[in-house]
């Protein structure tokens, strides 16, 4: 009682929406993303499951990311309890499992094993990575930044930065203002409050 929903997130459907929404075809979604056009069928119609870097390549083409297509995966709710042992769905050597799901302001993520370090982030509204076990390095504004178990880094939204596990099964999680919230303000007006 008080589960939402015992099951895998099912990504397809915000796929689809997504894709429906900028008025994409299936081709044009398959040549911008290197993926075939029946894999990104199968994967809107919850046949097929995408490893991270393919939901990745997907949300690329579809100008967002893939915590926003996760994200809009299940209905919002109020109250929301993630077990443990779910959502967990890509491959085993990396995956990442939402703690939150549904369309909401505030995104967080969980990240296991190795994670693409030549993958470059930057994301509208300000973000937290907090290590849970492990290490990694964040590259952020030309300084690396080595962070252990237990230990958080704050980026400021619009911020430029990769980040990767240094040590074999780290765990990062990390939560992020939604994209679609206009959270960033005026620095410089906001001290004088």
């Amino acid at each position: 009682m008080g589960d939402h929903k015992e099951q895998p997130l099912r990504v397809g459907a915000a796929v689809r929406r997504r894709r429906r929404a900028l008025e994409l075809t299936l081709a044009v979604v398959a040549e911008r993303s290197g993926l075939s056009v029946p894999f990104l069928s199968q994967v809107e119609n919850e046949r097929a499951r995408p490893s991270r870097s393919s939901l990745e390549r997907v949300a690329d083409a579809l100008g967002t990311t893939a915590v926003e297509l996760l994200a809009a995966a299940d209905p919002a709710c109020s109250v929301d309890v993630v077990r443990a042992d779910s959502g967990a769905e890509f491959t085993p050597e990396a995956h990442m499992r939402p703690l939150v799901r549904g369309h909401h302001q505030l995104h967080a993520t969980e990240f296991t094993g190795d994670h693409e370090e030549g993958r470059e982030l930057q994301h509208r509204n300000d973000k937290l990575m907090y290590v849970a076990d492990g290490a990694v390095e964040v590259e952020a504004e030309g300084r690396a930044h080595r962070l252990g178990r237990g230990d958080t880094l704050y980026l400021t939204g619009g911020v430029r930065h990769r980040w990767r596990a240094t040590v074999p099964d780290t765990r990062v999680v990390v939560v992020e203002v939604a994209d679609h919230i206009e959270a960033v303000e005026d620095r410089q007006t906001f001290g004088k409050r």
